[in-house]
């Protein structure tokens, strides 16, 4: 991923909480039939090695886990906030009328080792892991045990579990630093206005 010096995001704390508030991944994998990608919904254990692990499960009937047995490098894209950046939001536009239109976006790539986990005990702790907090927002938060235990040990069996081992996270936010103040917090006004508060939010945080 091309990342000019002023769009490099190295902060750890930054990197996990992009990941944690848009868990939907793209696992991008490379076997004999090229490049494939699956969007899987990841559980980031931040205090597990050196960089942290993705804790994830696939359909049975889905042959990652076969095409890419364990000890399989592989990458995860994370993608946070993003929104059209047009010049016109910005003031010095008016007055020079050297300005044109751009991208803003957060981003997140997790590069690991697959590890397969076939595995019901540690299905079951990462399926509840996943719903109590994906839950936790909910009035009455659905949890495993609200099912029959024979219906949970069917859907069990139809589900493998996946353990990304991370060795990097390589993040950028292209957040219109490499602007005038004054030109990032105006478009930063003009997103707001129209309802795109993460991104106006996440401006304002980047002088």
């Amino acid at each position: 991923m091309y990342i000019p010096a002023h769009f490099a995001e190295t902060r750890s704390d930054e990197l996990h909480r992009i990941v944690r508030e848009n868990p939907l991944g793209m696992l991008v994998t490379h076997g004999d039939a090229g490049l494939d990608a699956d969007h899987i919904p990841f559980e980031l254990d931040a205090a597990t090695g050196a960089h942290g692990a993705l804790l994830a499960h696939v359909a049975r009937a889905n042959p990652l886990w076969q095409r890419c047995p364990t000890g399989t490098p592989v990458m995860v894209v994370f993608r946070g906030v993003q929104a059209y950046i047009s010049p016109n939001w910005y003031p010095s536009k008016h007055e020079t009328h050297r300005q044109v239109p751009t991208w803003n976006y957060e981003v997140v790539h997790a590069h690991g080792t697959l590890t397969i986990h076939d595995d019901e005990r540690f299905l079951r702790r990462l399926l509840a892991h996943l719903t109590r907090r994906h839950e936790a927002t909910e009035p009455k938060p659905w949890k495993m045990g609200d099912s029959a235990p024979e219906y949970i040990d069917a859907m069990l069996r139809n589900v493998v579990g996946i353990e990304i081992t991370l060795s990097s996270l390589v993040g950028k936010t292209k957040l219109s630093q490499n602007r005038e103040e004054r030109d990032r917090l105006g478009a930063a006004d003009t997103l707001e206005a129209r309802g795109n508060n993460a991104m106006a939010h996440a401006m304002r945080k980047a002088g």
